[in-house]
């Protein structure tokens, strides 16, 4: 395998100073936990612990070498590169290996849906060429930059997800993808408690097209409400092209029709007078409309639409974010879990409860709190109320503080629980599924609805 950067190329990259004897890496780190044999450690200085206490367990894992802010940070004579400051060295990386690669790099940012069009894009475009896409959520301050760090040179195809909570911060990740297409997947009320309101969200993704590749393709959601916010934000950009997809006339990629089932979606939609269908095997409505924008990011990159499109059932679900698993309870029941427990915004909270309509058997919803969302947490969580009974929910298991407003509105038809934490409600809740449930559990992060995940994973048998 040749080297992904060797001391010099690294050193160049970064205006650091080499240590110990030269090197060469195939992969960047950040994380030993993590670490191949063979990765640079990047020892990045955390908010709640440094990198630089890892370096010796990192090169004893393996490590080619260490990029430390200190060379005291280096064990005598060991191989690393001395940098003022680790996180700009690895931008550095990112920036230098984005500038050097030809590859056709997509940007995708949206309140809900970035990680999921991320591997989306992947499978799709993997027919096409060598493609490299972040891995997990790697999408914010310091993701952003390892991402770009570990992009091989022969990438045909780079796919990069921004996050942001708060203003400013998707700026400064476009700046350094400099995407050639961009892609917001939607605009909903997520992160409210670091903005004054839904409108501020828009403008921070709007962000995303200020470094758009000169003559570049900003692909946007034709429904959303802000949607003329964001054309206008495109059409003072530098991209030469814009494309809008959804159900509405005016969209450049339409929606004709769907027919779903608790599995997926049989969809059929148009562009430039032509009619594509495929097969979708994500259940939701949402992940309809998704799937136009990322049929619209395929065609951005000149892709046939026709060969993508007979791609899409190829297209599964992420860890976290809709996996669906069978398991044999220890009482002997069965349940189907959908797995949503990685994140939660009112958008797509009613997303997944979409979902679970669609399923056959008794319909429970384990939901945990959707946070950051300031003074308006409690009205958007009993808002989910409505949602809930179109559902067909038969028993709720809530836990938060701010779930508790839900708790109190929900009708008299749906056996509601609530526990202040996740690890207090998983005991009910396995004393009490029955043969046949379908089960989804979703919150956010901090919600730590996994835990209800992992629990019911380790008492049963998938």
């Amino acid at each position: 395998m040749s080297a992904l950067w060797t001391s010099e190329e690294a050193a160049l990259a970064t205006g650091g100073t080499p240590a110990g004897p030269s090197w060469q890496a195939s992969g960047v780190a950040i994380d030993t936990r993590e670490l191949q044999p063979g990765d640079l450690f990047v020892a990045l200085e955390g908010e709640h612990r440094d990198g630089h206490a890892f370096v010796g367990d990192a090169l004893a894992a393996g490590a080619a070498a260490a990029m430390v802010a200190s060379r005291d940070a280096l064990p005598p004579g060991a191989p690393g590169l001395v940098v003022a400051n680790t996180l700009l060295g690895l931008e550095g990386l990112g920036r230098v290996r984005r500038a050097a690669t030809g590859a056709r790099v997509v940007a995708i940012t949206g309140s809900a849906g970035k990680t999921t069009a991320k591997a989306a894009l992947a499978t799709l475009l993997a027919g096409f060429g060598p493609v490299h896409a972040s891995a997990k959520s790697h999408n914010n301050h310091w993701g952003v930059p390892l991402s770009l760090a570990r992009m091989p040179q022969d990438t045909a195809f780079g796919v990069f997800e921004l996050g942001m909570n708060h203003p400013g911060e998707i700026r400064a990740l476009a700046a350094q993808v400099r995407p050639h297409v961009a892609l917001v997947t939607t605009v909903a009320p997520a992160h409210l408690g670091h903005f004054p309101g839904e409108e501020a969200i828009a403008r921070a993704k709007a962000e995303i097209m200020e470094a758009i590749d000169p003559g570049g393709t900003v692909v946007l959601p034709a429904d959303n409400r802000w949607a003329d916010l964001l054309l206008q934000a495109a059409r003072g950009s530098g991209a030469g092209t814009i494309l809008t997809f959804g159900r509405s006339a005016g969209a450049d990629l339409q929606l004709l029709a769907e027919a779903g089932d608790a599995d997926g979606s049989r969809v059929e939609a148009r562009f430039q007078g032509r009619t594509h269908r495929w097969r979708l095997d994500l259940p939701g409505t949402h992940q309809v409309e998704n799937s136009l924008g990322w049929l619209a990011v395929a065609m951005a990159l000149g892709l046939d639409p026709e060969a993508v499109a007979g791609r899409m059932a190829l297209v599964r679900p992420v860890e976290g974010r809709g996996v669906r698993r069978a398991l044999r309870l220890p009482g002997g029941a069965t349940v189907l879990l959908l797995d949503e427990s990685y994140n939660a915004n009112p958008a797509s909270m009613r997303a997944a409860l979409d979902v679970l309509a669609r399923q056959h058997g008794r319909k429970v919803a384990v939901l945990g709190d959707m946070l950051e969302l300031g003074a308006h947490a409690e009205s958007l969580h009993a808002g989910l109320a409505p949602d809930l009974a179109a559902a067909g929910v038969e028993a709720a298991y809530l836990c938060g503080q701010a779930m508790a407003s839900l708790a109190g509105r929900l009708a008299c038809s749906i056996a509601v629980h609530h526990a202040p934490t996740s690890a207090e409600l998983l005991p009910l809740l396995q004393r009490e599924l029955q043969d046949g449930d379908v089960v989804l559990v979703k919150g956010s992060l901090g919600s730590r609805m996994r835990v209800i995940v992992d629990g019911l994973a380790a008492g049963g048998q998938g």
